[in-house]
């Protein structure tokens, strides 16, 4: 490792709290934690304890808001079916939604865990 890239690892390793707290901040969070890393029961650690931070907002919304909902969010890219496509963040965020609604449809709530099989 050298360069810039040995300079971040370094600094991750030597304050990792300072580090992932300043990683943090580019991120939406609902409600900003009150620590970066509780260790007081280890190995069992929890990062950002008492944060909140919606994560489908975080990998798309946001990016809207800023402008780049015609960018390419995601890229398909299948040599078993020899298909390519591309999703724009909105075109992503409205499938994620119509996937959301399918689920709560079915019945699923908040702090419910749903498990989807995606075979190969």
């Amino acid at each position: 490792m050298t360069g810039r890239y040995q300079e971040i690892y370094d600094r991750s390793i030597a304050d990792k709290e300072g580090f992932w707290a300043e990683a943090a901040e580019s991120l939406s969070w609902y409600k900003k934690w009150d620590r970066v890393l509780d260790d007081s029961n280890a190995p069992f650690y929890r990062w950002f304890e008492g944060g909140m931070v919606n994560t489908c907002f975080n990998a798309l919304d946001r990016h809207i808001e800023n402008g780049r909902g015609e960018q390419a969010a995601l890229i398909y890219d299948s040599p078993v079916t020899d298909t390519v496509e591309t999703f724009t963040y909105n075109r992503l965020r409205d499938e994620v939604a119509r996937l959301a609604g399918a689920l709560h449809a079915k019945g699923v709530t908040k702090g419910d865990r749903v498990i989807i099989y995606m075979p190969m």
